[in-house]
């Protein structure tokens, strides 16, 4: 796909001229059929971020992953080797799952040194081969070199673990990720461990979700009663503009500067704010992490308030300016329907103080998130009235125009590559 370059000062939307300023349709949200070729164009051929090395903290520790806009399930393991290899949940004797525990379609995680089937107690090693079969003999022909577990694509990007389900990926990862993400490289992910983890189930399209937080547009309306009084008027009267987007090719960015809260009247402040020292944009002791990565705050922002950076289709990661970063998962299951998680990563504390700013800061945003989804089943089911089928988008709008015009044309490459196949 073709990157964008950054463009100069004015308009952000005109300077994306691929983009264009005409209203837009949000039939790609509502249409059953754009789910399914989704699922083939989009997520069968994109790098996908399932989680993070610190789930396998050593040899042998494993996690699933349940995808269904993929049409399986993964179990992604740190093999003997210490590499973290991925393969296809399913064991192959007769395809029965081949790791869970009580209940099989959740998610699960442990250790071992082998996995072994439920149902007739074959085995496979860490790295997938085949290593026992139960009454071997009784089987014609049996070659157990050729039936270990089927692999996925799987590598690693500063610790965060990404799979692809192509047959054989068009790019490598780092090729998919491009200069913008690999920006962000040295940030120091692998000192942030303390982990705050929520997820819901949302009646409404992946990327309508993702639309609300590509802008700021909303925050001074919808957060209003999130902020004390004297603080949310004066946003609502002046509005809110980020200083800084950017694309490139697949991925976008959102940079904006911030408030040092514990410097603004106590007016201004909650009580449980000063209480705890904490609030929305983390705690306000700052760790010191050295010096950071080139691809933060390109606005050059100070006070600085966030970098959103998303990677193409559906995973966010939002670095924080008081030194934390969450991670945002959008995970179709339906046209109309998907599995949103949010991870929250922190310093490990030093006292309970840290730890309660930490809990303050984890509720507090899982608030705003609650806001931001609160308005997306009353969005879907009236753009599936198709009542109204041209949709106007501001300038601050610029990455929804990206990631719709982006999907379409993974479609269209999609198509052009298969027809006639």
């Amino acid at each position: 796909m073709a990157r964008f370059p950054k463009p100069p000062e004015g308009s952000w939307t005109e300077h994306y001229p691929r983009l264009g300023t005409a209203p837009v349709s949000y039939e790609d949200s509502i249409s059953p059929e754009q789910y399914e070729i989704e699922r083939k164009a989009v997520f069968k051929r994109a790098w996908l971020n399932v989680g993070r090395v610190e789930q396998l903290s050593r040899k042998g520790s494993y996690f699933t992953k349940e995808l269904k806009v993929a049409g399986t399930s993964i179990i992604v393991v740190r093999n003997n080797a210490g590499e973290v290899k991925a393969f296809h949940n399913i064991c192959r004797h007769r395809g029965n799952k081949l790791v869970w525990n009580d209940m099989p379609l959740e998610e699960t995680k442990g250790f071992c040194k082998q996995f072994t089937c439920k149902y007739h107690a074959w085995r496979y090693d860490l790295d997938g081969n085949l290593t026992f079969v139960q009454q071997e003999g009784e089987f014609f022909d049996l070659d157990k070199d050729r039936y270990g577990l089927v692999p996925v694509h799987c590598d690693v990007w500063e610790g965060f673990i990404f799979v692809n389900f192509a047959a054989e990926p068009e790019q490598s990862l780092r090729d998919f990720l491009g200069p913008m993400i690999l920006g962000l490289e040295g940030y120091p992910f692998e000192k942030l461990t303390s982990k705050f983890t929520y997820r819901s189930e949302v009646k409404a399209n992946w990327k309508l979700y993702m639309d609300a937080f590509q802008e700021f547009y909303h925050a001074p309306v919808l957060h209003a009663n999130q902020s004390p009084t004297n603080y949310s008027k004066a946003a609502a009267q002046a509005g809110f503009e980020a200083p800084h987007y950017r694309i490139d090719g697949p991925h976008r960015l959102v940079s904006t500067s911030g408030v040092r809260v514990w410097e603004m009247g106590a007016e201004m402040r909650k009580p449980m704010e000063d209480i705890c020292q904490s609030g929305l944009f983390g705690p306000w002791d700052s760790p010191d992490m050295g010096e950071m990565p080139a691809g933060l705050n390109p606005a050059k922002c100070d006070p600085w308030g966030l970098d959103s950076f998303q990677l193409f289709p559906n995973f966010v990661v939002l670095f924080w300016g008081q030194g934390w970063y969450l991670t945002y998962h959008y995970w179709p299951t339906s046209f109309n329907t998907h599995t949103f998680e949010c991870t929250l990563y922190f310093p490990q504390p030093r006292s309970p103080r840290e730890r309660i700013g930490q809990e303050l800061a984890a509720v507090t945003f899982k608030e705003y998130g609650l806001q931001d989804a609160n308005t997306l089943e009353a969005t879907q089911s009236m753009i599936e009235s198709r009542s109204v089928n041209e949709f106007l988008l501001c300038d601050q709008e610029v990455l929804i125009r990206h990631l719709h015009h982006e999907t379409a044309a993974w479609i269209e490459d999609y198509q052009r590559k298969t027809a006639g196949v």
